[in-house]
Formats: structure tokens, C-alpha cells, sequence
């Protein structure tokens, strides 16, 4: 007779309580990543459990809470946080509630993830990370982007000198959801009480923390923001609500480290649904990524031969030698925008579980705090019509 195969048994990992703040667009993304992280990251450097999620609307965080599995649901996110099964508290609520469930949570010694922006505000942000350099806490701030394959590769050559002195640094985010076209109902992110900024802090701060992730410091914006559509139905149908916030910015940059650049965003660019394109450009070569074609970057090398052939190559980021890959799919099989935050939340579980420090390559909540310090210099260089320099009070690079 033959033997019964044993079933292997899966590693001992410890588990990690998760503390969900928000149900919508970012609970969805960053729950998706820890249902699947256990099972694509192998071994995980712990299992997520998810322990605790809260939001306002008592019937849909409980639709919430019985959909994405959580194991408890509250209404009061402060009740969340006292509970001792949850280990790390990641807020993907509005941006008006980063800056409190933070200041409790780092008290209470949970760790803590928090969605871009970090704060409305750059004296908000500085709380925030206060707060969590006084609980010795671990701290992350959800810049997924830094966690696209393609773009940390684009870091690995930057940092190994490929490009060799690095002279621009560009990028585009655009969007067109705020189009009139659209009628899309009143939301929290036209509102400056609840956002902070508009355009600035949802799609600028990506290419600002971008910016700050390859290329370093930057020390002074000039910059023009509008507003171009100033006010949208209300969701009830009874009117329309104003729009306080800005919609789309473009300004000028200079870099410590002598570079120039130029960051433009939008939320009313037709035909734009995800679009942002970085590219750096230095003595040796230049590097260019778009978001839309996520898995290839393309790179020109300004002494490649023969140069009859000399020209923009694309690469397509899929090989196992590649950043992530290994933990995915064979060559040529494409990943997606959501496994970036399967990439980001075992970044930060191994941190936790293994006392790693959570940068350079996860951006912490210093990072964000200097993220908000560009987005606000942009918005008051356009109130002041004035060239700004970026103070980010002694903050040294993450």
C-alpha cells in the first residue's frame, strides 16, 4: 500500500490585529492586500488578521465588517483603538480624521499606517509625527506608488549613479473626474475643512513623496493653482455645493541637489482617468514611467551602441530579477495597481515583526509630513504669487 502524503505544513508566523478606519475606496485596496499578502508573500513575515474595522454609517461598516471578514465593527473609532486585539491601526478615512485617531493611537502604542496625504496641513502633519516619534511606534504613510515594481527599479538605477548627475525630474498626475461633464455629487475632497487642499494633497502629494523618494530634498516651488470648477451637486439633490479647493496645479521646482523640475496635476484633464507620468533626466540617460502601462519603464542610455540603434528601450518589469516579481507570476504576466499594496503592507509587517526601519524604501510618516510641507508651499506660492522655499523644519531624509 502506498502512504498517505502528509500535507505540508505551513510556516509558523506570528499574527498581527489590523484596525481598519474606513470602508470605502482605500479600507477596499488596503484589505485586499492583506487577505491576499499571506498566501502571495511566502513565507509572510506575519499573518494579518483582520481583527477591527470602523466607520461612521453603523449599517455599512456592518456590511463592511461581513463582507472583507473583520472579526468586530464599530461606529466610534475611538472604541476601535481600545481594543487589545488590534496591534496596528491603518486609517484610510477622510482626511480630516488623520490627524486625532493618530495622536490616540500612538499613545496607546498601536502601530500605524495612515493614507496620503498624512494631514491636511504640514502643522497637522508635524503632530502626527510627534506623536509617533515619542510612542517609538512604527509608522507608515500609504505611498503606494513607491512599491510599483517598475518605480523601484527606477530608484535601484538611479542610486547606483546609472543616470549619473540627475538634471530634471517631471511628472504629471491627471484626472478627469471632476469634469461638469460628469455630474459627480459632492464629496469631502472639494471641501477644504475636510481635505486640506484639493488636487495638491490627492494626486500632488504622489508625485511630490516621487520626487522626494529618487531624487531628494526640494527646496523651493513656484507654482499656480485654480480653481476651475466651483461647485457640484449636492448629493440629496437639493443644489449645488461649493468647491473650495483647488483643482489642478502646476509648478516650477528646484531640487538640493541642483536638479530643476516641474509637477502638474488635475482632476478635470479629459480624457486622463489614472494618468501619471514621472521621467528623470541626467547626464547619462533618462528613465520614464507611465502608471497606465504599470509593469514597463523605459530607459535611453546616451552611450549605447551602436547608436544607429540609440533610443528609448522599454522594459517590461516582469522578470523574476525584478523587484517583487519572484513572489508573483512567470516572466511576461502582468501584475496590477492593487498588488502595489501587497507589496506595501508586508514591507511594513516585516518592519514591525522583525524591527526593521520602515524607509527609504516605505515612506514614513516623516515622509509624509514633508510631502505636505511641498503641497503647502505650492498653495501658498500661488496666494502670494511669490517663489516659496520648502522648510521642513530640520527634517532629515527618511
Amino acid at each position: 500500500m502506498l502512504e498517505q502524503s502528509q500535507t505540508p505544513r505551513a510556516p509558523v508566523v506570528p499574527e498581527i490585529g489590523i484596525g481598519m478606519i474606513g470602508y470605502g475606496f482605500m479600507g477596499r485596496a488596503h484589505t485586499n492586500a492583506y487577505k491576499k499578502l499571506g498566501y502571495i508573500i511566502y513565507p509572510p513575515p506575519a499573518i494579518p488578521r483582520l481583527e477591527a474595522i470602523a466607520g461612521l454609517d453603523a449599517g455599512e461598516v456592518t456590511a463592511a465588517a461581513a463582507r472583507f471578514g473583520y472579526r468586530s465593527h464599530y461606529t466610534d473609532w475611538r472604541r476601535m483603538i481600545d481594543n487589545d486585539q488590534v496591534q496596528v491601526v491603518d486609517n484610510g478615512g477622510p482626511n480630516h480624521l488623520h490627524l486625532e485617531p493618530t495622536l490616540l493611537a500612538a499613545e496607546a502604542g498601536k502601530h500605524l499606517i495612515c493614507e496620503k496625504p498624512l494631514a491636511r496641513t504640514a502643522e497637522e502633519g508635524w503632530q502626527m509625527l510627534e506623536a509617533v516619534r515619542k510612542s517609538s511606534v512604527k509608522h507608515m504613510t500609504a505611498f503606494n506608488y513607491r512599491f510599483v515594481p517598475a518605480v523601484r527599479l527606477m530608484k535601484d538605477l538611479i542610486d547606483e549613479g546609472k543616470l549619473g548627475r540627475i538634471y530634471h525630474f517631471r511628472a504629471v498626475y491627471l484626472q478627469d473626474w471632476l469634469l461638469p461633464y460628469f455630474a459627480v455629487p459632492y464629496l469631502w475632497r472639494m471641501n477644504k475643512e475636510a481635505s486640506g487642499s484639493g488636487a495638491g494633497g490627492d494626486l500632488g502629494a504622489h508625485v511630490i513623496d516621487l520626487a522626494h523618494f529618487l531624487l531628494g530634498d526640494i527646496e523651493q516651488v513656484s507654482a499656480l493653482a485654480r480653481v476651475m470648477v466651483d461647485e457640484v451637486p449636492l448629493p440629496d439633490g437639493s443644489g449645488m455645493g461649493k468647491v473650495d479647493v483647488d483643482n489642478a496645479f502646476a509648478a516650477a521646482i528646484g531640487f538640493k541637489n541642483g536638479a530643476i523640475g516641474a509637477l502638474e496635476c488635475s482632476r478635470v484633464a479629459a480624457g486622463r482617468k489614472n494618468y501619471q507620468v514621472i521621467e528623470v533626466n541626467g547626464e547619462r540617460g533618462s528613465l520614464r514611467f507611465n502608471l497606465e502601462r504599470l509593469n514597463e519603464l523605459e530607459a535611453y542610455w546616451i552611450d549605447e551602441e551602436p547608436a544607429v540603434t540609440r533610443g528609448f528601450h522599454q522594459i517590461l518589469v516582469t522578470e523574476t530579477v525584478h523587484p517583487w516579481i519572484s513572489n508573483w507570476w512567470p516572466p511576461g504576466h502582468l501584475i496590477g495597481w492593487e498588488h502595489t499594496f501587497v507589496h506595501e503592507m508586508a514591507h511594513f509587517l516585516d518592519c514591525i515583526v522583525n524591527d526593521r526601519n520602515v524607509a527609504p524604501y516605505g515612506a514614513t510618516f516623516e515622509d509624509g509630513f514633508r510631502a505636505n510641507v511641498v503641497t503647502d508651499a505650492i498653495l501658498k506660492s500661488s496666494e502670494t504669487r511669490r517663489v516659496v522655499d520648502c522648510d521642513y523644519l530640520g527634517v532629515a531624509v527618511s
